[in-house]
């Protein structure tokens, strides 16, 4: 299955009238800290993309600020499942589901049309964030507002 890249983020983007440039930078971004190095933004500043699989059939894309950890039974109890059926997605099933691989998923753009997106509260905490631009060593910055405008996310709390 082809991996979907930077190009497919930046024709998301546009489709969705926002005029944002995804910053490519030689070295890595595929942690969060990577990432607040390169930009020079507080760690949480950076919006995890972190996919899960939900009973083994429902993908699910949380988006966390980067310098908290989610809580994987309260993603379980949000779907009314057993904590065990809240799983983080593969890097296989990232890239059927999502498009890309870990360290470089998107908020936008995926593969699949039907992925639940849920933000956490974490993230109110900035007015501007940076999500990834679709590889391990690309990202963009967003207003939140626009970012849970184009998801169309819940926000939530799963944050340990």
């Amino acid at each position: 299955m082809q991996v979907l890249g930077v190009s497919d983020v930046k024709s998301a983007l546009r489709q969705l009238n926002l005029d944002l440039k995804v910053l490519v930078f030689s070295a890595s971004t595929a942690t969060s800290q990577q990432a607040a190095d390169n930009v020079g933004c507080d760690l949480g500043q950076i919006v995890k993309s972190l996919g899960f699989m939900i009973d083994k059939k429902r993908p699910t894309l949380v988006l966390a600020s980067g310098d908290q950890t989610v809580d994987e039974r309260k993603l379980a109890a949000l779907f009314a499942v057993g904590r065990k059926k809240a799983r983080m997605m593969t890097a296989e099933q990232c890239i059927t589901h999502l498009g890309y691989r870990p360290g470089g998923v998107p908020p936008v753009g995926h593969r699949s049309g039907d992925i639940a997106i849920y933000l956490d509260q974490s993230l109110k905490r900035y007015e501007l964030v940076y999500a990834a631009g679709g590889a391990a060593n690309a990202i963009f910055p967003i207003r939140l507002d626009s970012l849970h405008e184009v998801t169309r996310g819940v926000f939530v709390d799963l944050i340990k």
